[in-house]
C-alpha cells in the first residue's frame, strides 16, 4: 500500500537503508534550522539595547551564515580532500557545540550581544563545507539515476523545515526562551552527528564547496555571453537585496507592531508554505518564455514588500509575505533552468561554478547591510525600501530585455 503512495521515482531511492537514515537526519536538522531562522534574530533583540538593536540583530543574522563564505574561500586548500563524512560530521559537531554554548551562557548569565555573535559566527565557520559535503556524499552513495530523486527529497525536506520550524519558534520564543530553542538546534546537529557515526557511508571523494578554478573560467567565459552575465547580476542583486528582510521583519515585528514571536513565527511559516506551492509549480512555468518570468518573479517579490512601507492592518502584509513566498519559491530553479538553456554545453560547469561562487555572498552581503539600514531607516522603511529597489530592479531588467528583443 505505502508503495503506491510513493512516486516510482523515489521508491529506488527510500529503498536504500543508508539513505533512510541520512535522510532522517537531514529532516531532523532542517527542523532545528528552520527553528533557529526565528530565534536567532529575537535573542539578539532580548540581549541588545534598543538603541543599537538594528545592528545587533543584524550582526547575529549575519553571523550566522556569512563566514560560512569566508570558510568556503579561505579553506579551499586544506579541505576539499577532506572525505565527504568527516567535512559533514565535523560541520555537525562544530553547529552542536557552539549552538550549545548559546543556552549555556544565557543560563549563566554570561551571554552578552557580542559573545553571542561571536559564537554564532564560529558555529557557521564550516557550514558551507558542511553543505558541500552532504551533496557529494549523496553523489558518491547513489548511482546517477537516482541522484535528482535524492536531491529533490532532500530540498523538499528544506522547504517543509521552513515551514514548520518557524512556526514551532514562534510559540517557543513567546512562551519559553529564544536561547533554548538555539539549544534545540543544537541538539537537531548533534543529532546528525551522531546518525553520521553510527552509519557506514563512503570515506572517498574529493569534495569542493567553490570550485576556484571553474569559477575563475567560468566568470572569464560569461564575459563573453553578455545575456548570461546578465542573468548573474540579475540573480545577485535580487538576492542581495532579499538579505536586510530577514534583520527587518523581526524588528517590524517587535518596534512597529509590538506583536510577540508567534506573528514573527506565522509571517515566515506562511513565507514558507507559499515557497513550497511555488516551487512546485515551477514544472508548469516550463512552457512559458523563461526570461519575462524570471523577471516577473523580482517585480513581484518586490511588490509583495512594498505594503510593509505602509501603515497597513497587519493582515494585509501576512498575505502578501505569503503571496510573496510563492512568487520567490521558483526563482533559483528558473534561473538555473535559463542558465543551463543559454549556455554552451561545453562550458556549462565552468559557469554553474561561477555562478555559485558569486552568489555565495549575495544574501549574507545584504544581511549584513542590513542592521546598519534598520537602525538608520527604521523597519518599516527598510523593508518598504528592499521592496522598492527590488521593483526598480525589476524594471532595470524588463525594459533591457525589452530592447535588447527590438535589437533582435
Amino acid at each position: 500500500m505505502f508503495g503506491r503512495l510513493v512516486p516510482s521515482a523515489y521508491r529506488p531511492v527510500l529503498a536504500n537503508r543508508v539513505f533512510r537514515r541520512l535522510i532522517l537526519g537531514f529532516a531532523v536538522s532542517y527542523l532545528g534550522d528552520g527553528m533557529s531562522f526565528v530565534a536567532v534574530a529575537w535573542l539578539a533583540i532580548e540581549l541588545a539595547p534598543q538603541a543599537a538593536t538594528g545592528l545587533w540583530v543584524g550582526g547575529a543574522v549575519a553571523a550566522y551564515t556569512l563566514p560560512g563564505v569566508v570558510g568556503a574561500l579561505v579553506f579551499g586548500r586544506r579541505l576539499r580532500r577532506v572525505p565527504a563524512r568527516r567535512l559533514l560530521l565535523a560541520d555537525n559537531t562544530v553547529r552542536a557545540v557552539f549552538l550549545g554554548a548559546v543556552p549555556l551562557a544565557w543560563l549563566a548569565g554570561l551571554l552578552t550581544p557580542p559573545l553571542y555573535v561571536v559564537v554564532l559566527a564560529v558555529s557557521s565557520l564550516l557550514h558551507a563545507w558542511g553543505s558541500a559535503g552532504k551533496y557529494t556524499l549523496l553523489a558518491e552513495l547513489l548511482p546517477d539515476e537516482q541522484r535528482l530523486a535524492a536531491n529533490t527529497l532532500v530540498s523538499s525536506l528544506n522547504f517543509a523545515a521552513t515551514i514548520a520550524g518557524p512556526a514551532i519558534a514562534g510559540v517557543l520564543v513567546t512562551y519559553v526562551s529564544s536561547a533554548l530553542v538555539l539549544g534545540l538546534d543544537a541538539l537537531t546537529y548533534l543529532f546528525l552527528a551522531v546518525l553520521i557515526t553510527r552509519t557506514r557511508l563512503p570515506e572517498s571523494g574529493e569534495v569542493s564547496a567553490v570550485d576556484q578554478a571553474a569559477a575563475r573560467g567560468g566568470l572569464a567565459l560569461l564575459r563573453s555571453h553578455p545575456e548570461l552575465l546578465g542573468l548573474l547580476t540579475l540573480t545577485w542583486f535580487f538576492n542581495l537585496l532579499y538579505g536586510p528582510v530577514e534583520v527587518a521583519l523581526p524588528l517590524h515585528v517587535t518596534n512597529d507592531l509590538h506583536a510577540p514571536g508567534t506573528l514573527l513565527g506565522l509571517y515566515w511559516m506562511l513565507f514558507g508554505i507559499g515557497a513550497l506551492l511555488g516551487g512546485l509549480a515551477a514544472g508548469a512555468l516550463r512552457r512559458l518564455p523563461l526570461w519575462p518570468v524570471t523577471v516577473g518573479i523580482v517585480l513581484g517579490w518586490g511588490l509583495s514588500l512594498l505594503p510593509f512601507g505602509f501603515h497597513v492592518p497587519t493582515v494585509v502584509t501576512v498575505v502578501c509575505f505569503a503571496l510573496g513566498g510563492a512568487v520567490y519559491g521558483p526563482f533559483v530553479a528558473l534561473s538555473v533552468t535559463l542558465m543551463q538553456a543559454k549556455s554552451p554545453p561545453q562550458h556549462l560547469a565552468a559557469m554553474l561554478a561561477a555562478r555559485s561562487a558569486a552568489l555565495l555572498t549575495a544574501s549574507p552581503l545584504g544581511t549584513a547591510i542590513g542592521g546598519p539600514l534598520t537602525a538608520a531607516l527604521g523597519p518599516r522603511a527598510t523593508l518598504g525600501g528592499s521592496g522598492l529597489a527590488t521593483v526598480a530592479l525589476g524594471a532595470v531588467a524588463g525594459l533591457l530585455l525589452l530592447t535588447r528583443r527590438r535589437n533582435q
